[in-house]
């Protein structure tokens, strides 16, 4: 993006609002700006608040380490860390940081999956109502991950095929994956409340929801319309941060996990579970039952075969499926 570069105007602003503005610009996600932002700040502070103009690969190299050393960062924070520098210095800065040497990696650890058994997802969704409950049932019964629940809009769920539409999930990949029926009537009601909750924002002159920029400029009255409505609305109205438009965002992911801790516990359920968890659950349950792996990876959404490959481990016995000496005594 050439303009970005010939820009007079971007080289006057300070360094991090250079970034948000190029993060922007490229249709980034906010979270994306977010962490970005925070690790160039944290790069520059590590270094007694040089100028990244005045460091290079060196200084880069000596940051990653840090992390890796020191903080004992997961791999996956030290290579958003990575990015985030890359991105400063490629698209604000325009140097060439050459090779950044031997950088010493975090570990990435091979852990498997946290998988519930069925009855285990029956207990924690006894303890749940409402919308949480809605939510893990989307989770565990369609195998979406978290914010790919909570960004659905209500044209994403199609009753009549019983399917939802997965937009721009992980990887910017559209895929279709199944409606439980168990939530389909619960759901309908729900949206019923939805649509009352948005027909009432729109009486008090607000209504809009937040489209990325690209459908923001192509159907400029579409921001209201029922269709691109979310699904799991917030419940309360909030200021854009970007846009400084006050409006109606999703619910929060926060919330969920709250949620979701309290039933475990209630549930009497000593595993460590998260949202993603369900996800997991959903998959390891379909292999169990015998649909064909290549099937749960379009459901998943999953690039490579290898990834969804992870969850036949519960499908060994213990052991890699050797028999213990002590059952044949």
């Amino acid at each position: 993006m050439n303009y970005l570069k010939n820009s007079t105007n971007l080289k006057k602003h300070r360094l991090l609002d250079q970034v948000r503005f190029v993060v922007r610009a490229k249709h980034y996600s906010i979270r994306t700006e977010q962490a970005y932002a925070y690790w160039i700040k944290k790069f520059i502070i590590f270094h007694n608040k040089r100028h990244p103009k005045e460091m290079g690969a060196a200084e880069i190299n000596s940051f990653l380490s840090h992390l890796a050393n020191n903080d004992k960062v997961a791999a996956s924070t030290q290579n958003q860390a990575l990015s985030a520098l890359l991105f400063l210095y490629k698209e604000i800065l325009y140097q060439d940081i050459g090779d950044l040497g031997d950088v010493i990696r975090a570990k990435k650890p091979k852990r498997l999956p946290i998988v519930l058994t069925p009855e285990e997802v029956r207990l924690v969704l006894n303890q749940l109502s409402g919308v949480s409950w809605l939510i893990i049932n989307l989770l565990y019964g369609s195998g979406l991950r978290q914010m790919e629940c909570l960004r659905l809009r209500v044209q994403d769920i199609d009753f009549s095929y019983n399917q939802v539409t997965v937009h721009a999930g992980k990887g910017d990949k559209d895929r279709i994956t199944m409606l439980p029926q168990i939530v389909k009537e619960p759901l309908q009601r729900h949206l019923e409340k939805v649509k009352k909750l948005h027909e009432d924002d729109l009486s008090r002159g607000f209504g809009q929801v937040y489209l990325p920029t690209a459908l923001e400029k192509k159907y400029p009255n579409a921001a209201k319309e029922w269709g691109w409505q979310y699904v799991f609305p917030a419940n309360e109205l909030s200021v854009d941060p970007r846009s400084g438009i006050k409006r109606r965002h999703h619910e929060g992911a926060w919330v969920l996990q709250r949620n979701i801790k309290e039933a475990r516990l209630k549930a009497g359920i000593a595993k460590h579970i998260t949202c993603h968890t369900f996800r997991h659950s959903f998959a390891t349950h379909l292999l169990q039952k015998g649909y064909d792996i290549r099937t749960v990876q379009e459901l998943l959404g999953h690039s490579d075969v290898k990834t969804t490959m992870i969850y036949t481990h519960v499908l060994q016995q213990g052991g890699q499926g050797v028999i213990s000496p002590a059952d044949t005594l």
